[in-house]
């Protein structure tokens, strides 16, 4: 559901809009998930805090790659904006630890690179966001 494979884009990109608390891109305001589909406030990455959430419309995947995290080696793919084309964060593929196979499927995204309607994200504190996260470190 909303998420496709980057090609070269053709056109104006079809746009699915959300209702209710709506994460967005901090570029181009395009919908990417709920509030209410956000499955933990835990991540970090090299840019900081990071959402997981289990559904996300408007992006596209990019190349799967394998990369090194704090929590294990796990194969994901950047994930784009489909309007702007800005990577705003990743989608997890597969993961080699069986406690982190959780996160299949799932798509991380970047707090310095989305906004919520009308909040802005990067000026939010949230108890869960604590250094003991999980993470996207090379």
């Amino acid at each position: 559901r909303g998420v496709t494979t980057p090609e070269a884009p053709m056109g104006r990109p079809f746009l699915e809009y959300l209702a209710g608390r709506v994460y967005a891109c901090r570029w181009c305001q395009s919908h990417f998930a709920e509030a209410k589909d956000i499955a933990s406030r835990s991540f970090r990455s090299r840019n900081g805090v990071c959402y997981l959430f289990h559904e996300c419309v408007n992006v596209s995947c990019g190349p799967a790659e394998h990369r090194h995290m704090l929590t294990g080696a796990h194969t994901v793919c950047d994930i784009h904006c489909n309007k702007c084309l800005r990577v705003v964060g990743w989608q997890y593929e597969h993961a080699e630890d069986e406690s982190q196979r959780y996160k299949e499927g799932k798509f991380v995204l970047e707090r310095c690179k989305v906004t919520r309607e009308g909040v802005d994200v990067t000026q939010s504190t949230h108890p869960a966001e604590s250094d003991e996260a999980e993470d996207e470190v090379d």
